[in-house]
């Protein structure tokens, strides 16, 4: 009796360790960080960002004034000249919110330029660590980057050095 039990237990490992998945870790940020071209795109896009701020502040800054000009004046306006400037005011805060909305809202300049600076890198990534999956014929490669938490992982599962291989890094 326990030599079957035994026999049954072999086998039953042995099916089960043709089964047994095969899973991987990278960390994206550090892979990104080490691409050359990803850091260009990055500062071609933080300084972009910088200039586009610095227009909004500037007219900002002009729209502050106005209203400072006509919180001094107001009291010497008459009924008509004081609807005139609140109109104005009014235009030129509206424009100040549409470049801002434009240069960083949601599918902005600012988006649409990541998109095309940094998506193609980020593809490129994709297609490299697709690559090793399909070679190495792993199940799953977790990104420990951002997304998921990882509690504990093996060093030995982290094949981001390896991604970077295929890249051509280091």
């Amino acid at each position: 009796m326990k030599r079957v039990i035994l026999s049954v237990g072999f086998v039953l490992a042995f099916f089960l360790s043709g089964y047994a998945q095969h899973f991987a870790i990278v960390d994206t940020k550090y892979i990104l960080e080490k691409m050359p071209e990803y850091k260009d795109a990055q500062k071609k896009l933080d300084l972009t960002s910088t200039q586009w701020q610095k227009e909004i502040d500037d007219k900002q800054a002009a729209l502050d004034k106005m209203y400072k000009e006509f919180d001094a004046e107001q009291v010497m306006l008459s009924d008509t000249l004081k609807k005139k400037r609140e109109d104005q005011l009014f235009n030129k805060e509206k424009e100040v919110r549409d470049l801002q909305r434009k240069r960083f809202g949601y599918e902005g300049d600012l988006f649409k330029l990541r998109q095309d600076l940094v998506k193609p890198i980020q593809d490129k990534v994709y297609n490299a660590i697709q690559q090793l999956a399909v070679n190495r014929m792993y199940d799953a490669i977790f990104d420990k980057s951002e997304g998921i938490t990882v509690i504990f992982a093996d060093p030995k599962l982290d094949k981001s050095e390896d991604v970077l291989k295929i890249l051509g890094i280091k």
